[in-house]
């Protein structure tokens, strides 16, 4: 299914700041709420505005959709984004002037007509620095993180003796008429005592405040897969912030940093080593051991050897993550000149500059463009 583009739907370039996605949805929603808009295509266009904010306003949501376009959310049975829990009285709120519910969200359902629906928590992205050996092996890395979670003492309530709200009669909302620009509206808005859970508790938690959250520090012991790389992320499902309504934690989000290497370079999978060697070295060829990721090895070097050869060891690299494929490891020659030179390495090179090369293509080549 081809989808545009969430920054074309809103309208916005790619480095838009969060004000500007959040200013530019609210234009859309007031010119295509169906509740509203006379237009043929509202629906669908509003559809796809909200689905548009409901990523672009999330840090982590956006980052991987910047990164892996519509693709990273595939795995939703639709097809694409699943923003049916995605709050957006926010803006509702200030865009009629009232509280949400006096319009329907459009999409999946008449959101202002039921109880206030279980929400999962936000995610959390942390930062984990690797060494160069710890992301080509894996490694295990301990992770202390600060969350809000669940409270233990109220499971999440927030109170105890549970009953149902006398002003909503446990609806979650409550129905009024109103006057409108737009005409006479009979509107739902989500219950200001119970706030909009359709029930209400004798006696609030002393633990949480009635949040049904508290703030704690973690520690999670994370296996890292071996072939990780800058940028990477690892997702462990359910140890983020708590839920609200019952709704499930969110989720962590380990991003990892992978510090430069002394000798080797990584590209890929691929890793590549410079290798310095003598003149001599180049001219006569050599045999040098060199170090690789799994150990080290000889290689050899030919006579005539110049600087920019490249030699390939194959499956000497970095083994994909979660595969049993390797990449390549390539050597690159560079062959160093002398800086101080004895009398009589001076006199050994005097003799060799009286070697001719004139009919050596290169050499050749320069000597007739200069005629």
């Amino acid at each position: 299914m081809n989808k545009k583009d969430y920054y074309e739907v809103l309208g916005v370039s790619k480095d838009a700041s969060s004000a500007e996605i959040k200013s530019a949805f609210r234009k859309l929603a007031k010119k295509y709420h169906p509740d509203v808009s006379k237009e043929p295509d509202a629906a669908e266009k509003f559809k796809e505005a909200q689905e548009a904010y409901a990523v672009l306003s999330d840090e982590n949501k956006r980052k991987q959709y910047d990164q892996f376009g519509h693709a990273a959310f595939n795995n939703n049975g639709a097809g694409g984004y699943d923003f049916s829990d995605f709050d957006f009285s926010d803006i509702f709120s200030d865009l009629f002037g009232q509280s949400f519910g006096g319009f329907s969200n459009f999409g999946f359902g008449d959101f202002s007509s039921s109880k206030a629906r279980g929400r999962k928590g936000r995610d959390k992205i942390i930062r984990v620095d690797l060494t160069f050996e710890e992301a080509v092996k894996g490694t295990t890395k301990t992770i202390t993180l600060d969350v809000n979670d669940t409270c233990e003492a109220c499971h999440g309530k927030g109170g105890f003796d549970e009953k149902t709200c006398d002003k909503c009669g446990g609806s979650g909302t409550i129905t009024a008429q109103q006057q409108t620009l737009f005409g006479t509206f009979m509107t739902r808005t989500t219950c200001d005592k119970c706030e909009g859970k359709g029930t209400t508790y004798a006696k609030e938690c002393s633990k949480c405040h009635g949040t049904g959250s508290v703030r704690v520090r973690k520690e999670l012991e994370v296996k890292v897969p071996a072939g990780v790389d800058t940028g990477n992320q690892l997702r462990i499902a359910g140890k983020g912030e708590a839920g609200s309504n019952g709704g499930p934690n969110g989720d962590v989000y380990l991003e990892f940093y992978v510090r430069k290497h002394d000798l080797f370079v990584r590209e890929g999978n691929d890793v590549y080593l410079t290798l310095p060697i003598t003149i001599s070295e180049a001219a006569l060829g050599c045999k040098k051991e060199i170090p690789t990721l799994d150990g080290v090895v000889k290689l050899t070097i030919p006579a005539g050897s110049e600087s920019g050869d490249k030699h390939r060891l194959r499956g000497k690299g970095i083994s994909a993550i979660n595969s049993f494929r390797k990449g390549d490891m390539y050597v690159i020659i560079d062959v160093k000149i002398p800086q101080k030179l004895s009398r009589d390495q001076k006199k050994l090179f005097e003799q060799l500059a009286k070697t001719n090369l004139d009919d050596s293509p290169d050499f050749r080549k320069l000597k007739e463009y200069l005629k």
